[in-house]
This record gives C-alpha cells, sequence and structure tokens, in this order.
C-alpha cells in the first residue's frame, strides 16, 4: 500500500525539520516548501494527500493559498498558525481549510488531527435526502425546497460520518476523535452543541427527530430518506 503524501508548507526551517521528520517516522510521504508559490506547483505537480498550510509565508499567505488550493480541487487543507483569533479561525476555513491548529501544538493533537482529515477524504457517501433536505458532500450544498440550509463544514463532516454508519450507534467520543481529531476525549459538549444545531436545520421538529437520533445519552444514529 502507497503512503500518504503530505506537502508541509512552512517557513520556519527548524519547525519544517520536526515536523518532517515525526510524519515521515509515523508513515507518512512527506514534502516540503517554504513559499506560496512553489506550493502551488506541488499541489499542480504532485496532487499531495494533504496540504500542512501556514499561514505567514513569504510571496503569498496561507490565507490566499488555501483559497486557490481548494479552487483547483479538493486537497484537503491543515492550516497552522500562530495566530490565535477567532476572525482567523473563521476566515481560513470559510476559504475551505478542513482543520485549524494553533502554534505551539502537541504533535500527536496535530497527528490525530491530521488522519481524521484524511479518513473524512476518503468518504464514500457523496448525496444523501434526510426529509426533504438534499445534501451534496461533492459541492457541499445542503438545500430545502431551493433554500440554502447554510450547513458548516464541521456539519457536513457530521452528516457523512453518521450516513457512512446509518442505523448503527456512533459514539460522542468516536465523533470528537473522527471529526474534530481529538487523541483522547476532552470534557467538552461540543458533539451535543453541533447535533443540535444540525436538528434545528435538518429536522422538522428539532424536539422531536425524525433522522438524527439520540441512543442512550451517549451516541447518535442516523435514519436517511423521507419521514413519513
Amino acid at each position: 500500500m502507497s503512503k500518504q503524501r503530505i506537502l508541509v508548507v512552512e517557513d520556519d526551517r527548524a519547525l519544517a525539520r520536526v515536523l518532517s521528520d515525526n510524519l515521515t517516522f509515523s508513515g507518512f510521504d512527506v514534502d516540503w516548501v517554504d513559499d506560496g508559490e512553489e506550493a502551488l506547483n506541488r499541489v499542480r505537480s504532485k496532487g499531495p494527500d494533504l496540504v500542512l498550510l501556514d499561514v505567514m509565508l513569504p510571496g503569498r499567505d496561507g490565507f490566499s493559498l488555501c483559497g486557490l488550493i481548494r479552487q483547483g480541487g479538493r486537497t484537503p487543507v491543515i492550516m497552522l498558525t500562530a495566530r490565535d483569533q477567532k476572525a482567523d479561525k473563521v476566515k481560513g476555513l470559510e476559504l475551505g481549510a478542513d482543520d485549524y491548529i494553533t502554534k505551539p501544538f502537541d504533535f500527536e493533537e496535530l497527528q490525530a488531527r491530521i488522519r481524521a482529515v484524511l479518513r473524512r477524504a476518503r468518504r464514500s457517501a457523496t448525496r444523501i435526502t434526510i426529509g426533504d433536505a438534499a445534501i451534496d458532500f461533492v459541492a457541499f450544498t445542503a438545500t430545502r425546497n431551493g433554500v440554502d440550509l447554510r450547513l458548516s463544514r464541521r456539519e457536513f463532516d457530521i452528516l457523512g460520518y453518521l450516513a457512512e454508519r446509518e442505523g448503527r450507534i456512533v459514539q460522542r467520543d468516536e465523533l470528537l476523535r473522527e471529526i474534530w481529531g481529538y487523541p483522547d476525549e476532552p470534557a467538552t459538549r461540543a458533539v451535543d452543541y453541533a447535533i443540535r444545531r444540525l436538528r434545528r436545520k435538518l429536522e422538522l421538529d428539532p424536539h422531536n427527530p425524525r433522522h438524527i437520533h439520540t441512543v442512550h445519552g451517549n451516541g447518535y444514529s442516523l435514519t436517511l430518506g423521507t419521514a413519513r
């Protein structure tokens, strides 16, 4: 089985070496560049499975580079930066980044997030119907009677993960690990809040859901199709 290819775009040579060595040791095929223009060339010529992208780069910053990468295809992008302001995170995600991690970071957490993003990129479900809502994971659209339901990237990821396991119970800690990329289960209600938002957008009666079910208070399952 061929190794998955990661392109590291980072102008801090010491950090780039640490990342490259650790990711290589973890079984990835790693390429490294230190400027945005060369990163674009490598994406187009070598087609990496994932780009680990720093924001502050010479020539072209990571934000504009992320937008160009996502315009050209579906290569997953994780943004890596010292910036921790909410506005920067939102900007990166709106440009199409699959995840966003700030420096300094724990390598184990970064690796878990990389593997989570790579798993999501191999998703087999492409289009599903939930009630009268149509979800397209290729175009990243979710509509009901032509109206955009404005799902976030995280919400698409949760739905895709549940859809591939339709009718099965998916535990909260599994979603945290596979979607959020947490190596250990943190004390967070992030999953519950995300499920609540999805129900408000997709269920006709969010308080009596017909599709997105809570199971034993610790897991969730999805029923596809049109509610009757």
